[in-house]
């Protein structure tokens, strides 16, 4: 079975409670530039797709996204 692979995405803006509850398996912090950097493992191609469908979805803005050391 494949490792997740760690991602953060930074998004524009301050997330609501609600945006950040549609992204259960991530962790959210704001960051005091006006963003807020969304964390975690991501498991596979699907669960990247989903995670910026939704991103998409919610009409954010990704300004970066980076594979994190493990």
């Amino acid at each position: 079975m494949p490792v997740p692979t760690r991602y953060q995405f930074i998004i524009d803006g301050e997330l609501s409670d609600r945006a950040v509850a549609a992204f259960p398996d991530l962790d959210a912090a704001p960051s005091s530039n006006g963003t807020t950097s969304l964390f975690g493992p991501v498991a596979d191609p699907t669960a990247m797709r989903a995670i910026l469908a939704m991103i998409d979805n919610l009409g954010l803005t990704l300004l970066e996204m980076r594979q994190l050391p493990d």
